[in-house]
């Protein structure tokens, strides 16, 4: 099967001159670094880390929920002050595995007030619960003048946020067919819970007082060509 798209170029995830190239014209999931496997927001993400804070390596950073590849791999591996967590609702907050991970719920994290300088999460957001209470958690563990770095699908464009499941006395009841991204820690995957339109960003700051605005990055040179690639960054001023 051709390519649907391939080209060379050089992938800020893992610092070489590579080929980018897509079998599917999902280009979101599949347009990848033959190299470290990246996808394209991952790429958009680190552009974005590396052009506003390129001292990020000596600073600290927590990371929600980071994937076995591309832009969590270099997080973890060039920033000696590294946090990675993860949530399992069986565990007791805090608890930390033989990974190094941290048990933590981005509703209810255990860190104490201005612990980092940068929150980076991957299309996580569209899973949280109570993202009023995550992004409130976020604003609080973010020193003065830090930022949370974070890709999410902005699906809804200029539409106004939709609400997809709420939880009710511990069930879960769905507003519409329930959706499945892939997690790398369930086999099940991650329900959609919201879906977000341009307006997060009133809602981020209206919840956590944090200001956001979003970059949006076309550059096939750079392997940043896809549906959704916006990379939204909220700094606590």
């Amino acid at each position: 099967m051709n390519a649907i798209i391939s080209n060379t170029g050089y992938c800020c995830t893992c610092d070489n001159y590579v080929t980018f190239s897509s079998h599917n014209e999902w280009l979101r999931d599949h347009y990848i670094c033959e190299n470290c496997r990246s996808i394209p927001r991952e790429r958009a993400l680190f552009y974005c880390i590396e052009k506003f804070y390129p001292n990020w390596a000596e600073l600290a950073i927590h990371e929600s929920s980071p994937a076995n590849r591309g832009a969590s791999f270099k997080l973890k591996n060039n920033c000696k002050n590294y946090q990675a967590t993860q949530f399992f609702p069986h565990l007791p907050l805090g608890w930390c595995d033989s990974n190094g991970w941290k048990n933590e719920n981005l509703e209810n994290q255990t860190f104490p007030d201005e612990s980092f300088d940068l929150v980076i999460t991957q299309d996580v957001m569209e899973h949280v619960f109570d993202p009023a209470k995550a992004f409130g958690e976020i604003a609080r563990t973010l020193k003065s003048g830090g930022a949370h770095i974070f890709t999410v699908p902005l699906v809804n464009k200029n539409q106004p946020s939709q609400t997809c499941a709420v939880q009710s006395g511990g069930e879960t009841l769905y507003l519409k067919e329930p959706e499945y991204h892939g997690n790398p820690i369930s086999e099940q995957g991650s329900l959609v819970v919201t879906n977000w339109g341009y307006d997060i960003c009133d809602f981020i700051f209206k919840n956590s007082g944090l200001y956001t605005f979003m970059v949006y990055t076309h550059d096939v040179s750079l392997g940043i060509e896809a549906e959704y690639i916006e990379v939204l960054i909220s700094r606590k001023i």
